[in-house]
């Protein structure tokens, strides 16, 4: 039954993928602070800000490409 999510792909429409996009980078803004921040008060907040500048980040990299994209071709 586990190795059932391994040999059948799953068909994942554009926003489905964005929305995977963001706990991974969710994951990543948290691991980051943990070993960046002193006090581990101002965890919540600060992985929150970064999380969300990772995903803004990642957001206009992906437009500025696709924009390029239509110029070029």
């Amino acid at each position: 039954m586990l190795s059932a999510l391994f040999t059948h792909s799953l068909d994942l429409t554009g926003p489905q993928r964005f929305l995977l996009m963001l706990p991974l980078c969710l994951s990543i803004a948290v691991v980051y602070k943990t070993t960046r921040l002193e006090n581990l008060r101002h965890l919540p907040a600060a992985s929150l800000i970064l999380w969300v500048t990772i995903s803004l980040g990642m957001c206009v990299v992906g437009l500025g490409l696709w924009l390029l994209f239509l110029v070029l071709a």
